[in-house]
């Protein structure tokens, strides 16, 4: 019988210790000697799904050049695209961690899910190959918009706001409500003392990123 998470990605490991590694963050292997934890397995699922990507959007994009995929590419493997993934799969669930990455929240952390994403990816391939990683990847890829926009908004709104003026998007957090495992952040962005977006996340990061995305809808009203 496949265990829940199997379920959920749609693969059955013949080697359930592989698995139990992908899950391991170092933190929790730091409390328990003789522990493998997850990073080697980031390192491959990273290499694997860039892989994938690549030859995905190589067929479905027959007429882009070599930059534009590079961009897309960049976009769909991006920190935040997999911490989305693993968000909707409920990764953190099934995550090993320490006490102390446990008792702040770890099992939402983004940068835990995100790296957790590719650990899993990298099990599946050493335990089935590198189809059994494709069959895995390529239905939440098809769900994804191949378009180049990299969702750093941030970014996009410093260079809209300094092409214009001298100055530079400020953001603050004005609320921060939820038990202290599961947070959500509220952040605010203003101009020269001016708020043109609010955001809410998960982690300071996303919220701020949020907020820039609402202000760059303001200003292209």
């Amino acid at each position: 019988m496949p265990t829940e998470l199997e379920s959920i990605i749609g693969y059955c490991f013949e080697n359930a210790a592989i698995l139990k590694e992908a899950l391991t963050h170092k933190s929790f292997a730091g409390e328990h000697r003789a522990i493998a934890h997850n990073e080697r397995l980031e390192f491959l699922g990273d290499s694997i799904l860039g892989a994938i990507v690549a030859d995905y959007i190589y067929c479905q994009c027959p007429h882009s050049e070599e930059g534009v995929l590079s961009k897309i590419k960049s976009n769909l493997v991006s920190r935040h695209n997999l911490y989305l993934w693993a968000k909707e799969l409920d990764l953190g669930r099934f995550l090993r961690l320490g006490h102390g990455e446990l008792s702040t929240g770890g099992r939402q952390r983004d940068s835990i899910l995100s790296n957790a994403m590719e650990a899993v990816i990298g099990a599946v391939y050493l335990d089935g190959g590198y189809e059994a990683a494709r069959q895995v990847v390529l239905p939440w890829v098809k769900t994804q918009a191949l378009t180049q926009d990299s969702g750093d908004y941030k970014s996009m709104l410093q260079e809209y706001v300094q092409k214009r003026s001298r100055s530079v998007p400020s953001y603050e957090i004005v609320q921060t409500v939820g038990p202290e495992h599961d947070k959500i952040f509220t952040v605010e962005v203003t101009v020269d003392g001016k708020c043109y977006g609010v955001g809410k996340g998960k982690s300071k990061k996303l919220a701020e990123q949020d907020a820039a995305h609402s202000a760059i809808q303001h200003f292209k009203k």
